[in-house]
């Protein structure tokens, strides 16, 4: 997950140059602008990672706690 929001934070800052540079800015300008952008972006998907993954992570524990032993194919006296 770290390498996608990675990977997707570069494309973005690639992308960010080739839009500042045909605004006419300086190469100063534009790279320091673009460092921002990837910056803001790759925090951003960060956390929004972090955070689908605790959420999947708290279903799956509620659902664990739905089936315990009690509910587990043979395991009731009729089976």
């Amino acid at each position: 997950m770290n390498k996608i929001v990675l990977y997707f934070g570069l494309l973005v800052f690639f992308i960010s140059i080739i839009i500042f540079s045909q605004q006419g800015l300086l190469i100063h300008d534009v790279l320091l602008r673009s460092i921002a952008v990837f910056i803001v972006v790759t925090i951003m998907l960060s956390i929004l990672a972090i955070a689908f993954l605790k959420a999947i992570n708290k279903a799956t524990m509620d659902k664990e706690k739905h089936f315990d032993e009690n509910n587990l194919i043979g395991n009731n006296p009729n089976e």
